[in-house]
Order: structure tokens, then C-alpha cells, then sequence
């Protein structure tokens, strides 16, 4: 029996004994996980996800992949070229078992990815404020006037200032968990290679000097 699952944003036809590479998994080498976006098994088409399907794989190692050559070169005036690598960062799995039903009473551990978009958790609700007291409440006012600019601040802001973003991009940006012009403006190489493979932006952060003007901007 096969099954169809989806991880990192594609997704693999997979059977029992099958060794695959996807994208990291916040997981350790010898731990099992389950993958419960199921989109096929056998022949139940889910609509879109099969319920209560589960598919478990074992955890072989995190590796790296192929090493990638990112070259860029500006033809102006006074133009300029680049060249640097890239490996991407990947989990080796073996899966182990597919589950048509009761994957989600199956007590293992769900499998996250790991990565940068992962690591911008949304923000947490303020706490409730307890009822003043009388003579706390004419300085409660002057307390949430300077409460005001901070929340103000973490609000998403409007990505489609960068040059060749619209509304389509900025929507991928957003499931990518990038929101403001802060997040752009601290990108490293690094962190631009990994977005430009993960949304296939095609070296357009750099083209358009995304994070220059997101420096700006955040300003």
C-alpha cells in the first residue's frame, strides 16, 4: 500500500521501506514521527487531507544536500557579481508504516519542519488587566497612551512598498511567516538563499534589494 503525504511544501508518494531526503524536521536521529498530512491512500483520495490517516517514518540522520552555486551579476554602470554556495539543510527518513485510520490516537510524535519560517511564533495575546481601583484610575490613561505606539509596531506592515512585490508575493510572504520590514532587514545570505530555494524567488531579493530597502523602511 502506498500513500501520498505532504511536507515542506511538496509532497512524496511513499510505502513502507522506502528511504527519503525532505526538508529538516525539528527531530532527532533513531526518533519516529508521523506525518498526518495525508493527501492519498491507496485508493482514498482525501479532500483535501484522508482523515485519521497517518504515515510513520523513523528518523535516519539530518544531513545536507547538494551544494548549490548562486551567481549574480548586475549589468550597469558600475555594476557588480557574486558568487556564493548553498546546501540545504534536509532529514533522512525511512518510513515504517501507513496508517488508513486512528493515526491521530497513535500517541507519536507529529512531524514539524525546522527552519527559519518555524521560528517566527505569532504574537501572544495580552494578558486581561484586572478592574482598576479608584485611585489607580486616572493614571491607568497615561499607562495605555504609552502602550499604544508598541502595539502598533507588531503589526504586519505593508510589504508591497518593496520594489516588485504585489499582492499575490506579499501573500507568500506572509504564509512564510515574514510580516514586517524588521524580518527582511535582518536576513543574512543565509537566510536569503534558504527563502529564494523555499518560495523560488529566483534571486529576487537581491535583484531588488529587498533588504536595503527593508532597512529603510523599518526605519
Amino acid at each position: 500500500m502506498f500513500a501520498v503525504v505532504k511536507t515542506g511544501g511538496k509532497q512524496y508518494k511513499v510505502q513502507s521501506g522506502d528511504v527519503l531526503r525532505v526538508e529538516k524536521l525539528a527531530a532527532e536521529a533513531g526518533e519516529k514521527i508521523q506525518f498526518n498530512e495525508v493527501l492519498m491512500v491507496g485508493s482514498t483520495l482525501g479532500t483535501p487531507l484522508v482523515d485519521g490517516a497517518g504515515v510513520q517514518a523513523e528518523v535516519i540522520d539530518q544531513i545536507k544536500g547538494e551544494k548549490l552555486i548562486h551567481f549574480v551579476k548586475r549589468r550597469r554602470k558600475h555594476g557588480s557579481q557574486r558568487t556564493k554556495g548553498h546546501r540545504q539543510q534536509l532529514t533522512l527518513l525511512r518510513i515504517t508504516d501507513i496508517l488508513e485510520k486512528g493515526a491521530d490516537k497513535s500517541g507519536i510524535k507529529a512531524a514539524v519542519g525546522a527552519g527559519s519560517v518555524a521560528a517566527a511564533p505569532a504574537a501572544a495575546k495580552p494578558a486581561k488587566k484586572a478592574a482598576p481601583k479608584k485611585s489607580e484610575a486616572k493614571a491607568e490613561p497615561k499607562a495605555e497612551a504609552k502602550a499604544a505606539p508598541k502595539a502598533k509596531s507588531d503589526a504586519a506592515d505593508d510589504l508591497k512598498e518593496l520594489s516588485g512585490v504585489g499582492p499575490a508575493l506579499e501573500k507568500k510572504l506572509h504564509e512564510a511567516g515574514v510580516t514586517t520590514f524588521a524580518q527582511i532587514a535582518s536576513w543574512t545570505e543565509a537566510d536569503i538563499a534558504e527563502m529564494d530555494e523555499k518560495l523560488s524567488f529566483k534571486g529576487r531579493i537581491e535583484r531588488e534589494g529587498w533588504v536595503e530597502q527593508a532597512k529603510k523602511l523599518a526605519k
